[in-house]
Formats: structure tokens, sequence, C-alpha cells
């Protein structure tokens, strides 16, 4: 989850709004990552997923849910909410609870 949701600010870092809209790629990536995100959440085990309630499990995942099964309407800014509005706090909370060392860091 935390690799993803870095490499999702990585491809907002610099960008403005106007430039995500003017640019298919970096819509359809910035979703992908974002995807990948939420299938790591996904596959986060129950017992991790209470320990840290303070994460919004099921948000993510049912964004995952939504960009994989309607992928034909995908609204983009929302997808562009996410990677600037929840992931930076995402990462953020992240980085709180895996230790610098851990391999998942």
């Amino acid at each position: 989850m935390l690799d993803y949701a870095r490499r999702a600010l990585a491809l907002v870092r610099g960008k403005t709004r106007q430039d995500f809209d003017a640019d298919t790629t970096l819509q359809h990536a910035l979703a992908y990552v974002v995807m990948v995100v939420g299938e790591a959440a996904y596959r986060t085990s129950t017992e991790t997923r209470e320990r840290y309630p303070e994460l919004p499990w099921p948000q993510i995942i049912a964004t995952r849910h939504r960009l994989v099964h309607d992928y034909g309407n995908v609204d983009y800014v929302i997808v562009w909410g996410i990677a600037t509005e929840r992931l930076p706090e995402l990462v953020a909370e992240l980085e709180r609870i895996i230790p610098p060392e851990s391999p998942f860091a």
C-alpha cells in the first residue's frame, strides 16, 4: 500500500488539475496506482485491519472495487481528489505504522 500510495503522490507532484485533465496517460496511470493501493488493502489480513482501525479500510477497498468493476465509468475528478487529498494522509499514517527498517517501508 505504502509503495503505491507514494507512487501516486509522485505522479501528481508538480501537476495541476489542468495538467491532469489534459493527460489521459496520467489519468490512467493514477487510476491504476490507486487501484493497486486498494488491492493491497483488500489483501491485508483482517487482524492487521483490526489492529489499525484509524485507516479507512472499507473506503480504500471500495475504491479499488469501483475502479476494477466499473472501469468504464471512472470519475477522474474523484481519482484526482484521492491522490491529492486522501493519499498524503494515508502515506503519513502508513509511515507512522510501518517501521523504517521494515521491507515494506
